[in-house]
């Protein structure tokens, strides 16, 4: 019996990783107490994606424990032990504006409940490949120093600019520069899995991802920009840009996309590697530009208004360079692009349109 263990198992990224190594054939644990709904409150309750995968995935054993909690996980390490082929932690506290409100809770979730997990994973089954799922907020607010030029619905980087086609390589510096208290709570989490592969030899990966978005996300205020983004136009809630003239740029990736690329790095994996990891060139836009998408798609109008102030750390321009990832594993490619990802998040988001209460 091989057993996939994932992390944060009911939420976007997990709920993906569940169903796509379930159909490939192992037997998945899931490990998610539902802490979104505790940082965002009741539209982000993960509770109706967790009762789809017990209903949909008959090889899915689910486990309700915090990753804080270091004898309860390590009773589920113990259980499965050599039969663990691959940890997938996908588990985190994911908002700029939440980590400030309550530091130790970001820090202790992110940081500590990821080297929980490298370390039992150290101590029984070594050998099974740790995905983690780390973010370009580790690069803090590095890249707002790019030479980056106005446009009209958007900032874009200079022509003359390396990253200008590509995007921003995993060669830009993550020191000496803001990154939000969740950012850093991020990066230290990136860099213990990047020792536990140089120092141990563990076979460990960080993917640094962009915008991860797709029809399960429970989308929130300060997290979850697509889907929260398109629930706003088609429950009619107003929508609130920050900063930037609204012309702030992301990539944005499906869930199964990224899922995919981490079964690549499963097949052949490799020791601390790091990739940068989003939409890419290809599927990039800025939130102007993604709020006419959405009404194009939901045939509906966004009612938005613009604050000032940015987010802190936040990014003025990111489009991830997945070439590396691509020439480590070249036969993964892209099967979704940004309207065809949206107009999924349309089509879930409106058979569910119900649930969602705004406060």
């Amino acid at each position: 019996m091989s057993v996939a263990l994932i992390t944060g198992s009911a939420g976007l990224i997990g709920s993906e990783a569940v169903k796509f190594f379930a159909a490939k054939g192992l037997s998945v644990v899931g490990i998610d107490n539902n802490m979104r709904k505790t940082f965002f409150g009741d539209s982000a309750c993960t509770q109706w994606n967790l009762a789809a995968l017990q209903r949909q995935v008959p090889n899915y054993m689910h486990f309700d424990c915090d990753i804080r909690n270091q004898n309860a996980l390590e009773k589920i390490f113990k259980h499965y032990g050599h039969a663990i082929s691959v940890i997938i932690h996908a588990a985190a506290q994911p908002s700029h504006d939440w980590a400030a409100t309550e530091p130790h809770t970001d820090f202790t979730v992110n940081a500590n409940g990821t080297l929980n997990l490298l370390e039992y994973t150290r101590l029984h089954c070594p050998k099974a490949p740790f995905i983690f799922l780390s973010t370009n907020k580790v690069y803090g607010d590095a890249p707002n120093h790019l030479p980056l030029q106005e446009q009209t619905t958007r900032w874009e980087i200079a022509f003359s600019h390396p990253y200008f086609g590509f995007g921003i390589d995993e060669n830009l510096s993550i020191d000496q520069c803001k990154h939000s208290l969740f950012g850093v709570s991020k990066a230290a989490a990136d860099l213990m899995v990047q020792e536990y592969g140089r120092y141990f030899g563990l076979k460990t990966a960080c993917f640094r991802g962009g915008c991860l978005t797709g029809p399960a996300h429970s989308g929130t205020k300060l997290h979850g920009f697509l889907s929260y983004l398109m629930r706003c136009a088609i429950t009619h809630q107003p929508y609130t840009i920050y900063g930037y003239k609204g012309k702030q740029v992301r990539d944005n990736i499906h869930s199964y996309d990224l899922v995919n690329a981490l079964w690549h790095f499963y097949q052949a994996p490799k020791v601390a590697s790091v990739y940068n990891i989003g939409g890419g060139p290809e599927n990039h836009c800025s939130v102007l530009e993604a709020i006419q998408l959405c009404q194009d798609i939901s045939g509906e109008e966004i009612q938005w208004d613009y604050a000032n102030d940015n987010r802190i750390g936040d990014h003025i321009w990111w489009v991830s360079d997945v070439r590396k990832f691509k020439a480590d594993f070249p036969q993964w490619d892209y099967q979704y692009d940004l309207r065809k990802t949206l107009t999924e998040i349309c089509v879930a988001t409106q058979a569910t349109k119900a649930q969602y209460e705004f406060a």
